[in-house]
């Protein structure tokens, strides 16, 4: 196995969790927690009033990156929403 691989995968890992020194976008820092997820409880009036504002900002907003990134949370949101609820046993 050659040392490009490794290369390769060190720079998605960097692109995929913003390192502190970098100047990071919203997006980005979205991209990195929606790579993150955890079961949490939450009502499902935050999920949403996030859905509906997210579905705006797809919408309207003014950077494609944005705009996408707006787009998938807004679907995961829509999709934990059709799911049942999860119980504690």
């Amino acid at each position: 196995m050659s040392a490009e691989p490794s290369r390769v995968l060190g720079r998605g890992v960097a692109q995929l969790i913003p390192q502190p020194s970098a100047a990071v976008s919203p997006a980005d820092q979205a991209a990195a927690a929606l790579a993150a997820l955890q079961t949490r409880p939450v009502h499902v009036g935050v999920l949403q009033a996030a859905a509906l504002l997210l579905e705006e900002t797809a919408r309207a907003g003014e950077d494609e990156t944005v705009r996408s990134t707006a787009a998938a949370t807004a679907g995961l949101l829509r999709a934990a929403m059709e799911q049942p609820a999860a119980t504690d046993t």
